[in-house]
């Protein structure tokens, strides 16, 4: 257990926001005269503590200890009531109610949407919650079912608004430097997204919103950014429903203009929902049903709206203390203004320099300096220098793929081709040689990838068409025999010209042998060649 102040000692967490935890706590000893409700020692409360950054933020502080009374004298029906603040050290904290319940964004989630007679009946009290701080000056600024707390009695599910003022306490210039707006994109007025002047219709509007949740489950808008969302509520107009009646219509619609003026006050709201719950229920009688339907007429704008004390991160006046002099002679006494804003001294005669002057001004563009060569320089540029170098390639075709060629396979012959000239696969662009560059502490570049150009393509001959037998059979072995029937046609042409012009036939009729032919050829010639030699002989003498 973790203790609060002096009075209050936290149990145990039960919710989570983006402004603070809500603890359940458990009172010390009775509060005094600066708490709304003095308590009892035991009694069960609820604690909101913020967080630290608006715990640390001084202009959250003040706006905290300024606005106590006015939190602290909220009270209605339909309010969880503060009964206390707490400052201390780097802790704020709210004590409020206990209600023991679960919040509207829990229970449409668990039972889903309410009926068309429930839903302007609910969203009929939380009107009137609004119209009681409205009538004190307060406007929540950030209505949504999860700042809605539902108490369960005997009589029935009563709402309770909470965290009026947070979104005050949260809007201030140290915080809103990094936040346009203070509220739920989804839940947010046009004029809050804007930046506009607020009133108390934006809270009209986000009970627009929350109704037709009600009635559908869903808000009328969403997307998947919060820009997205603030842009529908700017130029968006919401989708009816076919399950929304007409008259429900009307005041969801008038909730939701976007020229503020023209949404109804809080209490007119409520006054119009009680109206369309008696004429679209079931037991309506036709009084009822008429009054339903005119419901536009009831729905009239708040002729003084109540207006935010600030608009969004502007800083509250600072108030100087009074002057010596006006301290010690009363005279001066009423010359002093303690609402006044803090005053501009006025600058010393003679030109004397001012004992607060600020700092000279950084100039725009400071001189360069220059940058001392290291061995993490030389590193970097190196490391630069090879990612200029860098190409990113493109698609290429498998079949012009250097790493994926196949092995050579045998072809059909083909008609001889023009020698293709070898293609250049995605050489590096020549790059002129590089001279030594020196690296001046300059704007960074984007380095751009110049994709390699693809290699010029010579255009391909057009195939001859492949030219077919006209017998498209195959005989196995057909080869073969054609080169036997070939070889016995030759060997019969041979023989018959050997049985022709040789003395084959002369052997076969004489009955010589093949050795006695020889020897007789052989003494034949050797005449033949001897009375050659003696008929040359005698013709010399």
């Amino acid at each position: 257990m973790r203790p609060v102040g002096s009075k209050y000692l936290l149990e145990e967490p039960l919710g989570r926001g983006a402004t603070g935890t809500v603890w359940r706590a458990r009172q010390r000893e009775t509060a005094g005269a600066e708490a709304a409700v003095a308590g009892q020692p035991g009694e069960t409360v609820a604690i909101k503590v913020l967080k630290e950054e608006l715990a640390n933020d001084a202009d959250v502080v003040m706006r905290f200890l300024r606005e106590r009374s006015v939190l602290l004298r909220l009270t209605h029906p339909n309010i969880v009531r503060t009964r206390d603040l707490v400052v201390e050290g780097e802790l704020l904290a709210l004590v409020m109610d206990l209600v023991d319940g679960p919040d509207l964004h829990r229970y449409l989630r668990e039972n889903g949407p309410f009926s068309p007679v429930a839903a302007s009946l609910l969203t009929a009290q939380i009107a009137d919650a609004l119209a009681a701080s409205h009538a004190d000056g307060v406007v929540h600024r950030d209505l949504k079912p999860a700042n809605v707390l539902l108490k369960q009695d005997d009589a029935g599910m009563h709402p309770m608004l909470t965290d009026f003022g947070i979104a005050r306490l949260a809007d201030s210039p140290g915080l809103t430097r990094t936040h346009e707006f203070v509220g739920t994109p989804a839940y947010v007025a046009p004029e809050s997204a804007e930046g506009r002047p607020q009133t108390s219709a934006v809270d009209v509007y986000g009970a627009g919103i929350l109704l037709y949740e009600l009635v559908t489950g869903r808000p009328p808008f969403a997307g998947g950014s919060a820009l997205e969302v603030l842009h529908q509520h700017l130029s968006s107009e919401p989708r009816r429903p076919s399950t929304v009646p007409d008259p429900l219509w009307t005041v969801i619609e008038r909730c939701l203009r976007k020229n503020p003026d023209e949404r109804p006050s809080a209490e007119n709201l409520a006054r119009g929902l009680r109206a369309v719950a008696e004429g679209i229920g079931v037991h309506a009688n036709s009084a009822q049903i008429a009054a339903a339907e005119g419901v536009g007429a009831l729905l009239a704008p708040d002729p003084r709206p109540a207006q935010v004390p600030d608009a969004p991160g502007a800083a509250d006046p600072t108030q100087v203390l009074p002057s010596n002099a006006a301290a010690t002679n009363p005279a001066n006494a009423a010359a002093y203004d303690p609402n006044a804003a803090t005053s501009v001294m006025q600058q010393q005669p003679g030109g004397a320099a001012d004992p607060t002057a600020v700092l000279p001004p950084v100039p725009q563009d400071p001189p360069q300096q220059q940058a001392m060569p290291d061995a993490w320089g030389n590193q970097l540029r190196a490391a630069r220098d090879r990612n200029e170098q860098t190409q990113v390639q493109q698609y290429i075709d498998p079949d012009q793929d250097p790493l994926r060629r196949r092995r050579p396979q045998r072809q059909v012959a083909r008609p001889q081709q023009e020698p293709r000239r070898p293609q250049q696969q995605y050489a590096p662009q020549a790059q002129p040689q590089q001279q030594p560059q020196r690296y001046a502490p300059q704007a960074p570049q984007q380095q751009q990838y110049a994709p390699p150009q693809p290699p010029p393509q010579q255009a391909r001959p057009p195939r001859e068409p492949r030219q077919r037998s006209a017998n498209p059979m195959k005989i196995p072995g057909l080869g073969c025999l054609k080169g036997c029937l070939f070889m016995v046609v030759m060997l019969f042409v041979v023989s018959w010209l050997v049985w022709e012009f040789t003395p084959l036939q002369d052997w076969i009729g004489t009955g010589k042998g093949y050795w006695a032919q020889l020897s007789d050829w052989f003494s034949t010639v050797t005449g033949w060649i001897g009375d050659l030699g003696s008929s040359g002989g005698s013709g010399g003498a």
